[in-house]
């Protein structure tokens, strides 16, 4: 008797035709998208001629965007076939690395993607992050506010779920019910491979492999790989054929009885999550860090506030949330892409960056518009009351600063321009004019001219102050070249300071403060002196302090801090450089390293003193190897200048460093070391708005070694010791101390022998820009606390390191009525504002909680009406407003959520 062939039984087995397709990776994005073009066309034609086939599109919609910006005449064909349900597009418009962007991108990036999607037949309603490397903290509250309620991954799962489902909750306690993906989301990449007489055999030997996970209930077959089509004719086969969106949600959404993990998923266990493209080409993850600053917390809220309905505004402001979201895909920002890639990354982060800046310099028009020349118009960007710094350039006639109610300013002198910028001799001074471009002169503006005997004198300023006209300047010109030559002509600049002005502007709002002479403003004390200064005593040398911290610095050029407390911490700041045999993604020292932390020479040098700002520059030399050579670093060295800027601020308790070296060598990974005040086993890191717990290890398995360096985006604290930081930023809780990673130079995309990874993780390509040779600079801040981070208020001061107070030059002829936005204010403890933005008729705000118990926002400002709203900006609740001038709003939050809120004006 002849066995009959199995028949596949499709409640056994449900296939989900998709590729995972990267935009840009070991190619450009152009490259890759022809592949695309051709890809979807053969897709689209199986689609037409099978009725019954199904696609998933990767969770991405910008490769569908991608790909009819080529093929537009094929739009209304995948519109239907995504309003069918048989190609599933979005919810994602791109696949981010969750770790390398801001909390409000990954916001912008679901809310992008399923809009779009909407607009073309409809989303995904599953939360697909197939590659990303290991998955945040709060992504179950992210897709869960965007109406998704169901997750589907790979990377970062632990070694305590046995299942193909589990229940993730995030920081804040939401819980989504998310799939994983057991070998991958190409676990049946090779099903339909082969003679179709096999087929039985390998459905069998994929049910015998998946069939532990999931005891019972259809299997998931991910029927795909990389950058190519599913075949054709595969409905044939009799199996179930379905979208990712019609397997996932057509599981309970219900949670019970599965597996729990707690918050974010970094677990080398399942899979590697390849953690060194935290710190590869760390000047990338600065230039997105400012993009996404720029954008989201100038432009975005000052438009909004200032200029509210423009749509040319409107316009630039997409433009730019779209690029910032391009560039945090997780083959992107990552830098583990090849070196075309990476300059074509580099260029929209700074395209995205330059568009909000033109954002900013409009509103900053209209807000120069009402100050009049020479004045100075100060914006807070945070929605609490703000005391910091800005410097200004103020005439030496007039070098103190007044409010418009009259109340001073504190100052400090800091350095006063030269006077004599140029000094040409003419025989035709008719030549002049051709330096001049209406009133611009050597950058600066033309305030006055004169002539005497052959010498004709430009005196120019920062800001136009006094009435000008071309054609006056023309006419004295031409009537003085009218008389032989030859003329001395010299370019004067108006005598300036450069000051340190201490400000004190309202939440959200502004002030103007305008220049006056010294004798109509003396001045005063800005802080208590330092001890010591009190009793008329100067400070030792190499030492800072500004009555909050004193900083000490050692004959190696390390720093001891002191609160007036007594925290302490001893030779903060020691620069460690070691080998790098690793790649774009995982860090690997050689085998014969050696590291270097000891300087040849230590110089320091006293930049500024006063009662505002002291700064202090260390320099030290070091002799570093300049390559790797076989198995070790090489006896040839290079050397090196690194040079940090200490600096106190007043009020400010925490010491800022500037921390730059010109980088000559190869292969390398150099770090800054803190030592910390007390023992600590775990560090706290801020990031994609929530605080993780980490311990000293990380969980190991996958063929990856688990390495225990981790990302922080805003701050990072162990034992007392606190970094605020203003990007991503790669560290590590090890004997004692914080280390910190500055630069990583590598050579290769990916290495195919990696000591610290089994496997390649990707193609063996030369990238000779990832050793990034040439300047680097790197910005953070020290900070000595007692207590928890919440206790000691790491938000607020994570919040005032990164956002600067905004300085705009006055432009009118003569003040105006002043006016502008009335001040909206948010408190709460832990309450961080993350956007604010014009939505239709409201401003719409997103508050979040870092906080770890509940707490309560308190909103004060110029509402007539206010809503909850989800993050796609449809309203959900009407709120209770206590009306008045300002209106009151409390608004109870949990811990670690995420608000969005409609604020009507008055």
């Amino acid at each position: 008797m002849t066995a009959k062939p199995l028949q596949p039984d499709p409640v056994d087995i449900v296939v989900v035709p998709h590729t995972h397709w990267d935009r840009e990776w070991y190619l450009p994005f152009q490259r890759f998208r022809l592949g695309l073009v051709r890809m979807l066309d053969d897709v689209l034609d199986i689609m037409a001629a099978d009725p019954a086939y199904r696609f998933t599109m990767d969770g991405q919609l910008a490769a569908l965007e991608d790909y009819l910006e080529i093929r537009p005449e094929r739009r209304a064909e995948v519109a239907a076939l995504v309003a069918e349900g048989r190609l599933a597009a979005g919810p994602w418009l791109i696949l981010s690395d969750e770790f390398l962007c801001s909390g409000e991108t990954l916001i912008r990036n679901l809310e992008y993607g399923i809009r779009g999607a909407e607009a073309l037949g409809g989303a995904m309603r599953v939360g697909y992050l197939p590659d990303q490397f290991g998955h945040c903290a709060q992504m179950p509250q992210i897709l869960t506010l965007a109406g998704i309620r169901h997750a589907c991954l790979w990377r970062g799962v632990p070694a305590s779920v046995d299942r193909d489902a589990f229940a993730w909750t995030g920081a804040d306690g939401t819980t989504i019910r998310t799939c994983y993906l057991p070998e991958g989301y190409g676990n049946a990449a090779g099903m339909f491979t082969g003679p179709a007489d096999g087929l039985p055999d390998r459905l069998a030997a994929f049910t015998d492999v998946m069939r532990p996970w999931r005891p019972q209930g259809p299997l998931l077959a991910m029927y795909g790989a990389d950058h190519s089509a599913p075949a054709a004719g595969i409905g044939a086969a009799g199996v179930r054929l379905a979208t990712l969106d019609e397997y996932i949600t057509g599981q309970p959404a219900a949670v019970d009885g599965l597996p729990e993990v707690h918050g974010e998923l970094r677990s080398h266990a399942r899979a590697n999550i390849l953690p060194g493209v935290i710190s590869a080409r760390i000047p990338a993850k600065q230039a997105m860090a400012r993009a996404e600053r720029t954008v989201a917390r100038y432009a975005e809220p000052l438009a909004a506030r200032w200029l509210p309905g423009d749509s040319a505004v409107a316009r630039l402001l997409d433009m730019a949330w779209r690029r910032v979201i391009a560039c945090s895909g997780h083959d992107s920002i990552t830098g583990c892409g090849s070196d075309d890639t990476a300059q074509q990354v580099a260029a929209r982060i700074a395209e995205a960056e330059q568009i909000g800046q033109a954002v900013v310099d409009v509103v900053g028009s209209a807000i120069g518009a009402r100050a009049r020349r020479g004045d100075l118009v100060v914006s807070n960007p945070s929605p609490h009351e703000r005391t910091g710094l800005v410097l200004a350039d103020l005439p030496e006639d007039r070098p103190r600063l007044v409010t418009a109610a009259g109340e001073q300013v504190p100052v400090q002198r800091l350095e006063l321009a030269p006077t004599l910028l140029d000094e040409t001799v003419m025989e035709d001074l008719s030549l002049l004019l051709s330096r001049v471009h209406e009133r611009e002169l050597f950058g600066l503006e033309i305030q006055s001219w004169s002539v005497e005997d052959d010498v004709f004198t430009v005196v120019v300023g920062r800001h136009g102050t006094t009435p000008y006209e071309y054609a006056d300047l023309r006419a004295d010109v031409l009537a003085a070249a009218g008389r032989p030559g030859p003329w001395t002509v010299r370019t004067l600049a108006e005598p300036m300071v450069t000051v340190a002005a201490l400000v004190t502007v309202p939440p959200l709002g502004h002030v103007t403060l305008s220049p006056v002479p010294a004798s109509a403003a003396p001045d005063r004390p800005a802080r208590p002196a330092p001890p010591g200064a009190a009793a008329g005593e100067p400070l030792p040398d190499g030492t800072l302090d500004n009555g909050l911290l004193r900083v000490t610095v050692a004959e190696d050029g390390t720093l001891t801090l002191r609160t007036p407390g007594g925290l302490t911490a001893t030779g903060v700041g020691r620069i460690v450089d070691g080998g790098d045999a690793g790649d774009t993604y995982n860090h690997a020292p050689p085998a014969r390293d050696s590291l270097i932390d000891t300087p040849l020479r230590v110089q320091v040098e006293e930049i500024c003193a006063g009662p505002l700002v002291s700064a202090l520059e260390i320099t030290r030399e070091y002799a570093w190897p300049a390559a790797l050579e076989g198995e070790g670093r090489s006896e040839r060295t290079a050397p090196v200048t690194v040079t940090t800027r200490a600096e106190l601020r007043a009020g400010e308790p925490f010491l800022r460093l500037e921390v730059a070296f010109d980088n000559r060598c190869r292969d390398h990974r150099v770090r800054w070391h803190a030592p910390l005040p007390a023992s600590a086993r775990e560090s706290y890191a801020e990031g994609q708005f929530s605080v993780v717990r980490r311990g000293m290890t990380a969980e190991g398995g996958g063929g990856e070694h688990p390495i225990p360096t981790f990302p922080a985006e805003g701050f990072v604290t162990a034992g007392g010791l606190a970094l605020l930081l203003d990007r991503v930023t790669e560290y590590e809780l090890t004997g004692g101390e914080l280390a910190v990673t500055l630069l990583r130079s590598v050579g290769y995309l990916s290495r195919n022998r990696n000591a610290y990874r089994d496997e390649p993780a990707g193609p063996q390509v030369a990238t000779p820009e990832a050793q990034c040779l040439g300047p680097i600079t790197v910005r953070f801040a020290v900070h000595l606390h007692e207590g928890s981070w919440h206790e000691a208020g790491l938000p607020r001061l994570a919040e005032e390191y990164r956002h600067d107070l905004l300085s705009t030059p006055g432009t009118a002829v003569a003040a105006t009525d002043g006016g502008g936005p009335e001040p909206i204010s948010v408190e709460g403890d832990g309450v961080i504002m993350a956007a604010l933005r014009e939505r239709g008729d409201a401003l719409e705000i997103r508050l979040v909680a870092e906080h770890p118990e509940p707490t309560e926002a308190v909103l004060r400002g110029p509402f007539a009406a206010a809503y909850r709203a989800d993050t796609l900006g449809d309203r959900t609740t009407p709120l209770d407003l206590v009306p008045g001038s300002p209106a009151r709003l409390r608004l109870p939050l949990r811990p670690f959520e995420i608000a969005t809120l409609h604020l009507v004006p008055a």
